[in-house]
């Protein structure tokens, strides 16, 4: 692997810590719920912070949108979309069949298909080399991802076990059969973040820097454009729910909106870190990246929860199960840049 593909690995293991960490803000909320601090932060990071940046930076991008395909943008939107149902449907889920079952299911489906399709279907640009799924590279970059499925079912099951430790059974509430459909479509959906970027960057950040743009505002640009339909949906689900639940006025602590700001903060910049560190890798990037990225999401998630204390008196089975759990990780993102150093 040379320096350039190394720096890129590094690039999207920080994109993944810190959007698995991200959400450390909330622990010092008090009076915002979901939708309060989901509302902001979604606003702040899917769709003003992306096109601020743009629009700052970027040289008359209206024209450089101009001179792209239509079709390029409506894909790209058609994909952000589908990962902004998912997070719809992941939220739902969570009152439905749990934290634990959701997030396990979900990562599981959504990595593999995240892995494997931008070497089945190429990507714009730099991704259209990408090696085929058998090759060499191809299936030492699956058995990564097949190494990340254990880990991610190793977690939940270390997940199940601390809440039986803590007595804080989750509840649930529904059909269980209607939520385990849900969290398989959510899974499906989820790499559309991903997707949303492989299938248009080359066009979108070509007609950029054609006008001017340097490298990183390009790569916003891609996002700008291309999250506006997800970045929709993530912003309407919870405005809906402040609409019925009567809780507007809760937005009112400046303290708490500050927080959320920070969290959507670390949305559009860990999510512009994975763009760019894909692209540092290579052709295979789109493949490698997400699965590093994934990997490292939950890698991160889970270090917050041990910062946070909610391990501290779960000893034994649970908490070497997570131990296992967080080190299959680990080796699953090293198994995968080795894999994209064979391409």
């Amino acid at each position: 692997m040379n320096s350039a593909m190394l720096l890129g690995a590094i690039v999207v293991v920080f994109a993944g810590l810190l959007q698995g960490s991200g959400g450390w803000p909330i622990k010092l909320m008090r009076t915002f719920k979901y939708e309060h601090f989901a509302f902001v932060s979604m606003l702040v990071g899917l769709l003003i912070g992306p096109w601020l940046v743009t629009l700052l930076l970027c040289p008359n991008p209206i024209e450089a949108y101009k001179s792209i395909d239509p079709l390029i943008l409506v894909k790209s939107n058609l994909f952000s979309l589908s990962w902004g149902i998912a997070n719809v449907l992941c939220m739902m889920c969570f009152v439905r069949i749990g934290f634990c079952l959701t997030g396990g299911i979900l990562t599981g489906v959504g990595v593999t298909l995240g892995v494997t399709i931008p070497m089945v279907f190429k990507g714009s640009g730099l991704f259209s080399n990408a090696p085929d799924l058998l090759s060499p590279a191809g299936i030492t970059v699956l058995g990564g991802a097949g190494v990340m499925i254990v880990g991610v079912i190793i977690a939940s099951l270390a997940g199940f076990s601390r809440d039986k430790v803590l007595q804080k059974n989750q509840q649930t509430s529904g059909n269980f059969v209607v939520g385990f459909v849900m969290v398989i479509a959510a899974g499906l959906l989820s790499c559309g973040i991903s997707f949303a970027f492989v299938y248009s960057q080359g066009p979108i950040v070509a007609a950029m820097k054609a006008q001017g743009a340097g490298e990183i505002p390009a790569n916003f640009a891609v996002w700008a454009v291309g999250l506006i339909a997800g970045g929709l949906i993530n912003v309407i689900y919870p405005a809906w729910l402040m609409t019925k639940n009567k809780s507007w006025r809760t937005l009112g602590s400046l303290k708490e909106i500050g927080l959320s700001v920070l969290i959507g903060a670390n949305i559009i910049v860990g999510i512009s870190l994975m763009g760019k560190g894909m692209l540092m890798l290579g052709a295979l990037g789109a493949s490698v990246g997400f699965g590093i990225q994934q990997a490292m999401q939950m890698t991160g998630g889970q270090a917050v929860g041990f910062i946070g204390g909610e391990w501290r008196e779960v000893q034994g089975k649970p908490r070497n199960q997570m131990y296992a759990a967080i080190a299959l990780l680990i080796l699953a993102a090293l198994i995968m840049a080795w894999g994209n150093s064979k391409a």
